[in-house]
């Protein structure tokens, strides 16, 4: 009867069971009755009643005699309370009843029953947003599991660990493991495991189709909790539409074949987020009216009320998207309303927290400021005091936005403050904030941070202090060399104050750790863990303390402005400009310059574009610069900036490019790992590379003809340098060299691609695409009271094309490979260009150069003899520049 979903007999019949083996004094079989019909009682929504039967069910077990018969049953009789204890979000306690469960299956020798146990706790800590605990586990389970013949359990298994796999960012090792419990649950025959499994399967696909598809600057400071919570990003990209489309069919079968009606919801929700994605409104509509119906028909349990608020979500989305009467404002806020009841139902605080958010933001969208105020401070509270941090963060956001829009800037601060706070806590497990909807960093996170940037770099009150609102636009230079302000009068040019806002120094701090801690959080999504384990050093130590003549420079990229921080030497002041120019136009010039700096017939248009960005970026800091007589700029660069060489911005009134004037490096953030100068060290360098075609993992890499005589060049220049080319550059040979010796270089002449994406970062070695995450395996072999290596040089490496945040993938390689400094090319010139740039760079190093000074005059060596950019211009030093 229980099978046929003939809940209410099944009931009735177990109870007569349980009733009767009382009477018998047969505990075991009344222990059997009552854990069944506790299960019956929870697939009815009625929960204390479910509570209650499986409580008397345990009582009767641990008072009985304990015989292998009574100790199996127990353990599966807490199998089910853990069951009940999560649906009702006590995910705490289902994990501990599970534990007590696995210790019995282990000591009965039961291995099923311990594999099952094993994987509950998984489920559990996922939802409890333990998500590397619960990898750790899945993946020790693995190789005993292969070993196993298949089965359900096997089957379920599979699923788990694809899923958790796929939270951590490895989407190709998740779409085979899932396609093998697939293929299990199909060779079984189980429809609930191939429903579940197809439902995990388009997961995958949406979450490749996000990958592709990310919200640009622009939308990102006006996006909310409440469209993040939608999940549904609309975009015109070609692959990411494919993704989608596949998606939607795994969805749709995984709905047509589950036999739970939960399941079926769960599987037509999904499906509905990617007809959004995919703009199919007629379709979306009919699918909506379809849960709804439902919807209504389903107890409450943990997974319905997500269901409810996943749905409201959707229905957002798709009111806006159409401008259509159905459904109304009103019937979106009784869903929500309804998913609040239930929760209080079942006592389950989580999802009530959500849900009383969630309608705080419908009520934020339809402009009832007062009460979207008083629900999301309430659904705070209550976030709060559970400790789920990962949904408190996006109601202290809302708040920041509703007080923001209230016109109390202060408030807003304070409450976009303790957002990004929480996300610092949340950071070993970034890899998904909310256990309920899937995560996506970009969409997210970056969008708190650069919406308290923006709030932190208004002017007090609204007022601009002495200078300028805009440069260049408000002040008109006439052409006697003088200035006309808004008045009447001409001041000399020299006369004026330096534009700077009134903007409090503590905010300007504020603003520039935020940014850090955005990167830092980039970082650390790029490798899904926690990185920088190494304790950094301070950048404004460096140029308070030990270069006296480098500049420290934040350009960050808001909505409708450039915001630019600038660190002198010696200066406790940070001092700030703002150029007025609309993200778009900003992007736009960054795009086409990215474009034509790798043509090498375009020198023009390049002038002009980057003469766009230096009037932007260095214009307006150009009196503050002179007035110390800066000698190296070093960039801490945000969003798209980082995709173009700060060397070739051009100055066209002195006819220069800023490495005319300076030398330059990039910092990843505002540390540095110990940084020390090269001078009068003796160069002791590695020469690993790859100048043969190679085939590896389906593609194809053409022949590096300069990298012999880069080598060579390198090698005449510095004669304390071991050489790994070819057939002898493998992974080992590497490790062993550097176990061998304190190299303080290590050059690598290669093949090699960085881009967003880890797994797609990587230099080619003889054998292998050697991937961004092993590189500390492979340079930080030594111990720690050796000396790190100095500077890891990549040479013919390049960005992935198309990938406007390719460079994280460089950042992450100095990261990781635990090198005080990282010189690389954003596009790769295969050309002996190269070679006589490296060689530059070396005998200026050997003459005690600064690494960034060094790089500098091997750049201008190559300017006055190749005009283009192209052939000087990719170079970039990251790190220590000393």
């Amino acid at each position: 009867m229980y099978e046929a979903g003939e809940l209410s007999t099944a009931v009735m019949i177990l109870q007569q069971a349980a009733s009767s083996l009382r009477t018998q004094k047969d505990k075991l079989g009344e222990a059997i009755a009552l854990s069944n019909l506790s299960l019956a009682f929870k697939q009815l929504g009625q929960w204390e009643k479910a509570d209650r039967a499986i409580a008397q069910s345990l009582l009767i077990l641990t008072t009985s005699q304990n015989t292998l018969n009574s100790a199996s049953v127990l353990a599966q009789t807490l199998e089910i309370q853990g069951n009940l204890q999560l649906e009702l979000g006590k995910a705490e306690l289902a994990l501990d009843t599970w534990k007590q469960a696995e210790n019995i299956y282990a000591k009965t020798g039961d291995e099923v029953g311990k594999t099952r146990s094993l994987i509950n706790q998984s489920i559990a800590q996922q939802a409890l947003g333990q998500y590397i605990q619960s990898r750790m586990i899945l993946e020790e389970m693995y190789p005993r599991l292969e070993k196993q013949p298949d089965s359900l359990v096997k089957a379920t298994a599979l699923r788990s660990l694809g899923d958790v796999v796929q939270l951590v960012g490895n989407l190709e090792l998740s779409l085979k493991v899932l396609l093998r419990s697939r293929d299990i649950a199909e060779k079984l025959q189980s429809p609930p495991e191939i429903s579940a499994a197809l439902l995990s399967l388009g997961n995958i696909y949406a979450a490749n189709g996000n990958r592709e598809s990310r919200l640009d600057a622009i939308s990102i400071e006006e996006y909310t909790p409440l469209q993040y919570l939608t999940k549904s990003i609309f975009t015109q990209n070609i692959k990411a539409i494919k993704f989608y489309q596949q998606a939607a069919q795994f969805y749709s079968q995984a709905a047509t074949i589950s036999t739970s009606p939960l399941g079926q919801i769960q599987a037509q929700l999904n499906h509905l987020s990617m007809l959004l994605s995919l703009q199919k409104w007629s379709q979306a509509q009919q699918l909506s009216s379809e849960i709804q119906l439902k919807l209504r028909k389903i107890p409450p349990s943990k997974t319905a009320i997500y269901a409810q608020i996943n749905l409201a979500e959707s229905l957002v989305y798709l009111k806006q998207a159409t401008n259509a009467d159905i459904p109304s404002w009103k019937e979106i806020a009784e869903s929500l309303a309804t998913a609040i009841q239930q929760a209080r139902s079942i006592e389950d605080k989580r999802s009530e927290a959500y849900a009383i958010g969630a309608l705080g933001g419908l009520y934020l969208k339809t402009e009832d400021i007062t009460n979207a105020q008083k629900l999301t401070e309430q659904a705070l509270i209550q976030a709060q005091a559970i400790k789920a941090k990962d949904i408190a963060y996006l109601w202290q956001w809302q708040l920041g936005q509703i007080l923001k829009i209230k016109g109390d800037i202060s408030g807003a601060i304070a409450f976009y403050t303790q957002a990004v706070d929480t996300l610092k806590f949340l950071r070993n497990d970034l890899i998904a904030l909310n256990p309920d909807v899937q995560f996506s960093f970009r969409d997210n996170v970056e969008p708190v941070y650069r919406q308290l940037v923006d709030l932190l770099l208004q002017p007090k009150n609204g007022e601009w202090g002495i200078g300028n609102r805009e440069w260049g636009k408000t002040i008109k230079q006439t052409h006697e060399g003088e200035v006309k302000t808004k008045g009447e009068s001409t001041t000399p040019y020299s006369l004026l104050p330096t534009p700077q806002f009134s903007v409090s120094q503590d905010n300007l701090k504020q603003a520039r750790n935020v940014i850090e801690a955005l990167q830092l959080s980039e970082l650390e999504n790029f490798f899904r863990e926690a990185c920088l384990q190494e304790k950094p050093k301070q950048i404004d130590d460096v140029v308070d303390k030990i270069d006296l003549t480098a500049a420290v420079i934040y350009p960050i990229i808001l909505k409708d402005r450039i915001e630019i921080i600038l660190k002198l030497p010696n200066q406790t002041q940070l001092s700030h400009y703002r150029t007025d120019e609309q993200a778009k136009e900003v992007e736009s010039t960054l795009d086409k310059l990215g474009q034509y700096l790798k043509e090498p017939d375009r020198i023009n248009d390049v002038k002009k574009l980057s003469q766009k960005l230096y009037e932007w970026l260095i214009q307006p800091l150009e009196a503050d610069l002179a007035k110390i007589d800066m000698k190296t700029l070093v960039f801490v660069l945000d969003g798209s900036l980082r995709n173009i060489p700060m060397a070739v911005l051009y100055d066209n009134k002195q006819k220069q490019y800023l490495i005319e004037k300076y030398a330059i490096a990039l910092a990843p953030g505002l540390q540095l790992i110990d940084p020390k100068p090269l001078q009068g060290r003796e160069l002791n360098v590695l020469i690993a590379g790859v100048s043969e075609q190679r085939e590896i993992e389906g593609r194809s890499f053409p022949p590096l003809n300069n990298v012999i005589v880069e080598s060579e060049k390198i090698h005449s220049t510095i004669p304390k340098s071991q050489e790994l080319l070819n057939r002898t550059f493998t992974e080992k040979n590497v490790q062993n060299r550097i176990k061998e010796a304190p190299f303080s270089v290590v050059h690598i002449a290669t093949h090699g691609e960085f881009s967003s994406n880890a797994e797609k970062t990587f230099i080619l070695t003889w054998e292998q695409l050697l991937k961004v995450k092993d590189f500390d395996n492979l340079l930080r072999l030594r111990n720690t009271s050796d000396r790190a290596i100095e500077l890891l040089v990549l040479s013919a490496c390049q960005t992935a094309s198309g990938d406007k945040r390719a460079t994280l993938g460089l950042a992450g390689i100095a990261v990781r490979a635990g090198a005080r400094s990282t010189l690389a090319t954003l596009w790769s010139v295969e050309d002996e260009s190269t070679a006589e740039l490296m060689n530059q760079f070396y005998q200026e190093l050997a003459q005690g150069e600064a690494k960034a000074k060094a790089l500098r005059h091997a750049q201008l060596a190559l300017l006055a003899k190749y005009q283009t950019p192209y052939f000087w211009a990719p170079y970039v030093l990251v790190g220590n520049w000393l």
